[in-house]
């Protein structure tokens, strides 16, 4: 099966192992059940892109595997595309049931990452308009901006545009607002 062969390949020459540059955002994952640990850090540059991420772990084959897949797939993402990868992907799916525990806590550590990184971005908010999506500190007059520039009509095109609704969508209902009012 090719996915065994992937997984072996990766546990055996993984990418990224190691802290991304600094600075960087960590998160963290652990599992009672079998006793893994990952920690995984990523790099974001002014544009909320991953320049960089690594990680290091305890545990099996898959989950060093997984954070070697995963690491290498967000690079060059915006924060909001990787929230939003575990609902996209296809990563290691084919793997047995008892084994995509593994793929989880590489992705529960990526969406630790991203919280902490969103999590500075509003402890540094110093902008006189309110944020519209507080998750990517994304303000009313950048999604207004995004909107004419870009002709947006969609949620799904403002996200693309400048990751607003990509973490929580709590900001959803405020987006349409602006979307209805443009």
């Amino acid at each position: 099966m090719e996915i065994f062969r992937v997984t072996r390949d990766e546990f055996l020459n993984p990418k990224n192992v190691g802290d991304a540059a600094e600075p960087n955002f960590t998160g963290r994952a652990a599992s009672f059940d079998c006793g893994a640990v990952l920690r995984l850090s990523i790099q974001v540059d002014d544009s909320q892109k991953i320049t960089d991420a690594g990680f290091k772990a305890v545990g099996c084959s898959t989950l060093i595997a997984s954070a070697s897949l995963l690491t290498e797939r967000v690079k060059g993402m915006t924060t909001g595309e990787a929230a939003n990868i575990e609902r996209s992907t296809d990563l290691l799916n084919e793997l047995p049931e008892q084994r995509r525990e593994c793929v989880a806590l590489a992705f529960e550590a990526l969406i630790s990452a991203v919280q902490q990184y969103s999590d500075s971005i509003r402890e540094h908010w110093e902008g006189d308009e309110a944020l519209i999506c507080t998750c990517f500190g994304v303000s009313e007059s950048r999604i207004e901006k995004e909107i004419a520039a870009k002709s947006l009509t969609a949620i799904s095109e403002v996200t693309r545009a400048c990751n607003a609704g990509a973490g929580c969508r709590s900001c959803w209902p405020l987006i349409e607002d602006i979307l209805r009012s443009g």
